[in-house]
C-alpha cells in the first residue's frame, strides 16, 4: 500500500514567482485527494505530472483566497478537458454560492456532476469513509470559519502468515475471520490459536492537516498519534503577539501541538513573506520537536519512509 503527499504550494497570502500559496495532493493507494486549492494549483499539478481526472475529492479548509482562489480554474479546466466522472467538494457553504455565481456568469454548464458537501466548524464530522480510508474534519481557530482534516488509513487488525495457510491448509473463506482475531480449527478439530497464525499488522497511516489556526489545544485528541501533522507556522516566536492578532501560530506553538499530540512527524509551512528563508523557522521549531520538516513546494513525502 502506498501513501504519498505532494506539496503543491506552501506560502502564505500572496503568490510570488517561486512560491505558491497552500495546496497539497494526497495519493492514498492511487486515490487522489486535493487539500486546499490556491491560485496556480492547476499549473502545479501539471508541473508535478498529476492528472486532473484522478482527483475526485477536494477539501477546502477556509475561504481566505490563498486557500481556494485556484478552484474555479481547476473546475473549468476539468470541464474543458471533457471530464465525465463526478467531483466532490468539501467546503464551507458560502463556497457553493461563489462557484455557482462564477459558472453562471460564464454561462457554463459543467459536463460532469459536481457535488458540494458543507463543512460546519462548530462540530467534528466524518466526511467520507469506506473500507480503505476514513476522512474527518474538525474546527480550527482562525477568525473566520476554518477546518482541519484527518486522513486515516484502514488496515485489518492482524496479518496472516502465508506459511501457516499452507501448513494448516486454511480455506480462503476462513482467512478474513482469522485476520479479525478468530482461532482456526483443523479438519481433526484441533484448535490453532490466532497468535500462531498471525502477527500484528504494521500501524495504519494517518495524516492531519491543520491549516491556518491560532494555538489551539482542542486539537490534541483529534490528531493524537498522527504519522504526519501539517501545522501552519506563519511567524517565529518573537512575533507571537502578531500571530495572536492575525489568528495564526508561531513555530514554537506548532511544535508544542505536535509534541503534546505525540505525532511522529511535523511539517510546517505558510510562512510570512517577511522570511526569505525557512532555515531559521525550522531551526526554532526543532528546539521543541526534532522530527520537523518544511513544506517546500515540490516536496513529495512517501509515508513508508517516515
Amino acid at each position: 500500500m502506498s501513501y504519498k503527499l505532494t506539496v503543491l504550494g506552501s506560502s502564505s497570502a500572496i503568490p510570488t514567482v517561486d512560491k505558491n500559496p497552500t495546496a497539497q495532493l494526497l495519493n492514498a493507494n492511487e486515490r487522489f485527494f486535493l487539500i486546499d486549492c490556491a491560485e496556480g494549483t492547476q499549473v502545479q499539478l501539471r508541473k508535478y505530472k498529476i492528472k486532473f481526472h484522478k482527483i475526485n475529492r477536494i477539501f477546502i479548509s477556509h475561504l481566505h483566497g490563498d486557500h481556494y482562489f485556484g478552484l474555479i480554474g481547476l473546475i473549468s479546466s476539468m470541464h474543458l478537458l471533457g471530464r465525465e466522472k463526478e467531483l466532490h467538494i468539501y467546503a464551507h457553504p458560502k463556497l457553493k454560492d461563489i462557484i455557482d455565481i462564477q459558472l453562471s456568469a460564464a454561462n457554463t454548464e459543467l459536463c460532469y456532476p459536481l457535488f458540494f458537501h458543507p463543512l460546519f466548524p462548530e462540530k467534528d464530522a466524518v466526511l467520507f469513509e469506506d473500507k480503505k480510508i476514513k476522512i474527518s474534519t474538525f474546527p480550527l481557530k482562525h477568525g473566520i470559519e476554518c477546518n482541519g482534516f484527518l486522513f486515516e488509513e484502514k488496515r485489518s487488525a492482524r496479518k496472516i502468515l502465508k506459511e501457516k495457510i499452507k501448513e494448516y491448509n486454511i480455506p480462503i473463506d476462513k482467512i478474513k475471520g482469522i485476520k479479525n482475531g478468530l482461532d482456526f480449527f483443523t479438519e481433526e478439530d484441533v484448535k490453532i490459536l490466532n497468535e500462531e497464525l498471525t502477527i500484528e499488522n504494521t500501524g495504519s497511516i494517518s495524516y492531519a492537516f491543520c491549516s491556518d489556526t491560532k494555538y489551539n489545544e482542542d486539537l490534541l485528541e483529534k490528531i493524537k498519534g498522527a504519522t504526519l501533522l501539517y501545522h501552519e507556522a506563519t511567524f517565529m516566536q518573537d512575533r507571537k503577539s502578531r500571530a495572536e492578532q492575525t489568528n495564526h501560530s508561531t513555530t514554537i506553538e506548532a511544535a508544542t501541538i505536535a509534541k503534546k499530540a505525540n505525532v511522529r512527524h511535523l511539517m510546517i509551512g505558510h510562512f510570512s513573506q517577511r522570511y526569505k528563508s525557512s532555515e531559521d523557522l525550522l531551526k526554532e521549531t526543532k528546539t521543541v520537536f526534532k522530527n520537523t520538516i518544511v513544506a517546500e513546494q515540490g516536496l513529495t513525502i512517501n509515508f513508508s519512509d517516515l
